[in-house]
């Protein structure tokens, strides 16, 4: 069974974009991770009336990439055999794409399908050399730039199978470069699945603090799996700056809540 996690926090008027193209590449079930909406989306989501559509309702927001973590938890106990996420707020007409990652992935047996969203080479901002600097800085020190390149869990749609769901404990699926290294210290196939260049992927577009807020965080989360990776005490420092970002708003507690309650309607 293939199952697809869509995090979603206020997409109104856009998640049911991302829904219908899950719903048209042939997902067998599809759990939305709604964290902490406080517009219309929940409403969006159910006007579709699709019985392979499930929704976890969280009333406070859990934080960055968290939703992730809770949706691989409920996709395992549900018998996915492979897990696609893609965020809530992808517009972009990538149906096609989409449908080649889950296609790559099982004719491949990987364990990990990445996105490469940029086959060639940006043009980027500040905030984009950070975040692209730290991509390189970690893929480098752990030997995979030159078969994934800048790609990371942590942006655009990735897939994993039902192996490495169950090898990695799930709260590192919150933190998504350290997801990555987990699975190639335990020797797991990771690869490029799919290109799809940023500017297609339709992301929706924040404010100038909101974009400094995730570059940090995307910086601080490659350090902390570049320390996962050598083994050594976890750190989002760099040069002296620490790279924080949302990090501390990632809510721990509301998820090992989550989780021992799943752990319990299992027994």
């Amino acid at each position: 069974m293939i199952v697809a996690v869509v995090p979603a926090q206020n997409e109104e008027n856009r998640i049911g974009i991302v829904l219908h193209q899950l719903l048209n590449i042939g997902i067998d079930r599809i759990i939305v991770v709604l964290n902490g909406s406080n517009d219309s989306t929940l409403r969006d989501i159910e006007q579709l009336k699709s019985n392979r559509i499930e929704i976890i309702h969280f009333q406070e927001s859990l934080g960055i990439d968290v939703p992730r973590a809770v949706g691989a938890k409920y996709a395992c106990k549900s018998g996915a055999s492979y897990v696609l996420f893609v965020d809530g707020d992808l517009v972009g007409n990538i149906g096609y794409e989409l449908k080649r990652l889950k296609e790559n992935c099982l004719k491949q047996k990987m364990d990990l399908a990445l996105t490469n969203c940029y086959p060639t080479a940006p043009q980027p901002c500040y905030l984009t050399r950070i975040i692209l600097y730290f991509r390189q800085l970690l893929n480098q020190k752990t030997g995979l730039l030159n078969r994934i390149g800048f790609s990371t869990p942590s942006h655009g749609p990735h897939m994993i199978s039902r192996r490495l769901l169950e090898a990695i404990p799930y709260k590192e699926f919150a933190v998504p470069p350290v997801e990555m290294v987990l699975a190639l210290k335990q020797g797991f196939t990771i690869s490029i699945g799919v290109e799809i260049p940023h500017s297609q992927l339709g992301s929706s577009i924040k404010n100038s603090k909101h974009s400094q807020m995730i570059a940090q965080t995307i910086a601080g989360d490659c350090l902390e799996a570049i320390c996962v990776y050598r083994g050594m005490p976890r750190n989002r420092s760099y040069h002296g700056i620490d790279y924080i970002g949302y990090h501390d708003h990632r809510r721990w507690d509301l998820l090992e809540s989550f989780l021992t309650k799943i752990d319990r309607m299992s027994r």
